[in-house]
């Protein structure tokens, strides 16, 4: 059976370089984005290396709930899948809302690949062994930890905001590990580690993503940032690669890969029980399966 592998924001960065390792590894790659143009350039770059399956794009506004949903139906239409790659995640240095009204940090970090994960659940049961990878962040540390709401008290500051979505995609990583277990459907979180893409280089640059406690040292935190996003992508990619892919990992799942391609100590708070029946709950209200 041909091995399928989906990677959400696939079209440059670290989504696409991951595209290019599960490629390489035998895997027919759809890579999903919002723009044409740089859709097809990924799709020709992965293509040049003559992949034993061709790429693909698919276009899809990740923002929306109603893409994710008609994305979800056409990718379980085509049958079994064996690699989810949730890559997709933004920063903004503004408060803003998706097209849902849901603030966007949290729709477009967690609500996204959660409502994609879960509408393709039966194809990636279909395709076990099958691999879910949920791309996190170091950002978490900086996180509020309440999730009765979509927002948290206290005022907007992107990177504070970034790190509490991603900690709720985490916690709900591994959250789906335990519900998955002997499925034959493990469950990922990859840790990149930073590297020079769109993202860092559009926003990490700001001080208004930072709490008016940390703009006080914006020169240290400023550095900071600069280095922890200095690195390459093709580097960034390897843990989702290693995640979706080594063969060390077979039966294994709930872990979290770290920048270095190997297993890393899970954050505390993201396996905090509490912490995960409020996500869920979240989760379920906000980004509902069905659409309403």
């Amino acid at each position: 059976m041909k091995r399928t592998a989906v990677v959400t924001a696939g079209t440059a960065g670290i989504g696409v370089e991951t595209a290019m390792g599960l490629a390489a590894r035998g895997l027919a790659v759809t890579v999903v984005g919002r723009s044409a143009e740089r859709g097809a350039r990924a799709v020709e770059r992965i293509n040049a290396t003559a992949p034993e399956h061709p790429a693909r794009f698919l276009a899809a506004d990740l923002a929306s709930l109603g893409a994710v949903r008609a994305l979800a139906d056409r990718i379980a239409a085509e049958g079994p899948l064996t690699v989810l790659v949730n890559n997709v995640g933004a920063m903004f240095p503004d408060r803003q809302d998706s097209v849902d009204g849901i603030e966007a940090t949290f729709a477009v970090n967690h609500l996204s690949p959660y409502l994609l994960t879960e509408l393709l659940l039966p194809a990636l049961q279909d395709g076990a062994p099958s691999r879910i990878v949920n791309v996190t962040s170091g950002a978490i540390g900086v996180a509020k930890r309440v999730f009765d709401a979509v927002e948290p008290p206290g005022g907007y500051y992107g990177f504070h905001w970034y790190g509490r979505a991603k900690l709720a995609n985490l916690t709900y990583t591994l959250d789906l590990a335990d519900r998955l277990e002997g499925t034959g459907v493990s469950v990922f979180a990859a840790d990149p580690g930073g590297a020079a893409t769109d993202m860092t280089n559009g926003t990490m640059t700001d001080p208004r993503i930072v709490s008016p406690g940390l703009r006080v040292i914006w020169p240290l935190v400023r550095r900071k940032f600069e280095r922890a996003t200095s690195g390459p992508a093709s580097v960034a990619a390897k843990s989702s690669i290693f995640a979706a892919t080594d063969d060390t990992l077979a039966d294994r799942s709930g872990i979290v890969i770290g920048p270095q391609a190997r297993p890393v100590p899970t954050a505390r708070s993201a396996a905090d029980p509490r912490i995960a029946a409020a996500v869920r709950h979240l989760s379920e209200r906000l980004a509902p399966l069905t659409a309403t």
